[in-house]
């Protein structure tokens, strides 16, 4: 396949994952199409899956049929998500292998309703894991203070993670450190480093939560651009939690550092780029993970430049002004976190109810 500018923006170290799954992007040949076009991941939430299987009739025989046999919703749920992520990893393992473990993920959530209870977060994670089987797997636990114990107890248990619903810095240090005791704990019982993470910070959100709090005060010429700022200045303090003697001595032992991904990258504001928080972000170390629409704008008329360290000055500047302005970056991260809580809630249930009315228990 021809060379693209996803393959371009690999080489500046940077991983382009798909944000999508489907039925019919595995059994349509589409998913290949991605990896062969630049591809080396994918990602899912209960809001895709809920897409997919309740808003879709691709699954309503295999419904029918389990429900036909006792089957529950939550059954019905688990057993879909885990045939699409096992089939999906399945054909990212060439990838996996190509790239010695760095990419070839596929990300499966926990159930989302679980996201305080830290016992039980940590046993599905476990249980998840242990069922697909797969080196290539990774999963998923929304970032709560629970969530953040727990992906140090399922990295000290050999569970490859994605942290996800990360919005501030402070919380994306909290899950870095995670990991590293995490590895702590396998490395003092002589265990494998060879567990794989990554950290999902979300970044089109923040600046639509800012935009609308600085337009409440009369304040536009930081409209669009704390977004972009605040993962540049996570990079940095990625950059220094993973250096010093006591990783390099984690990573003498084959430990990876816990690369950061940027989430929820799609434009939100028509009046920005389409591929503003694509672009803006390429730097080594990282992942992208994009949804369809963007990544297509991005392979049309998207640059591959590494500028994850752009403007360093200029971003520590404008966070200044933004406090100076009144608008509490912390409770607005943080109330990004609680409303991304509920919308994957919101989506489980409604699949759940969906699967329910599908099997004609409603």
């Amino acid at each position: 396949m021809p060379r693209t500018v996803l393959h371009d923006v690999f080489d500046l170290g940077q991983s382009a994952w798909l944000d999508t799954i489907s039925r019919s992007l595995i059994a349509s040949g589409g998913l290949a199409q991605w990896i062969d076009q630049g591809v080396v991941g994918v990602t899912t939430n209960p809001s895709i899956f809920e897409g997919a299987i309740a808003k879709t009739e691709d699954y309503d025989r295999e419904i029918a049929e389990m429900a036909g046999r006792g089957k529950s919703a939550s059954d019905i749920y688990e057993a879909l998500t885990l045939q699409e992520v096992g089939a999906a990893a399945d054909i990212m393992r060439p990838v996996y292998d190509r790239t010695k473990g760095q990419d070839g993920y596929v990300s499966l959530e926990v159930n989302p309703l679980l996201a305080s209870d830290l016992a039980s977060t940590v046993s599905e994670a476990k249980r998840l894991f242990s069922v697909l089987n797969r080196p290539n797997v990774m999963i998923k636990i929304p970032a709560t203070p629970e969530g953040v114990a727990a992906v140090e107890q399922c990295i000290a248990a050999g569970v490859n993670v994605n942290a996800t619903l990360i919005f501030s810095e402070e919380q994306y240090a909290s899950v870095a450190e995670a990991y590293i005791k995490g590895l702590k704990a396998r490395a003092a019982k002589g265990e494998s480093l060879a567990v794989a993470s990554v950290a999902s910070v979300f970044v089109s959100r923040v600046d639509t939560a800012v935009d609308k709090a600085l337009a409440a005060k009369g304040e536009n010429s930081l409209c669009g651009t704390i977004a972009v700022d605040g993962i540049r200045l996570t990079y940095q303090r990625f950059k220094k939690i993973f250096s010093g003697a006591e990783w390099e001595a984690l990573a003498a032992r084959g430990a990876k550092v816990q690369r950061p991904l940027w989430a929820s990258t799609g434009t939100k504001n028509p009046a920005y780029s389409d591929v503003k928080y694509v672009q803006e972000l390429i730097g080594p170390d990282t992942v992208n993970t994009v949804p369809p629409a963007t990544l297509t704008a991005f392979l049309d008329h998207g640059k591959a430049r590494a500028a994850i360290e752009n403007d360093l000055d200029g971003a520590r500047t404008r966070m200044k002004r933004l406090n100076e302005a009144g608008v509490d970056l912390s409770a607005v991260c943080a109330r990004l976190l609680a409303d991304g809580l509920e919308s994957f809630n919101g989506a489980f249930r409604s699949l759940l109810a969906a699967i329910e009315t599908k099997a004609g228990k409603k």
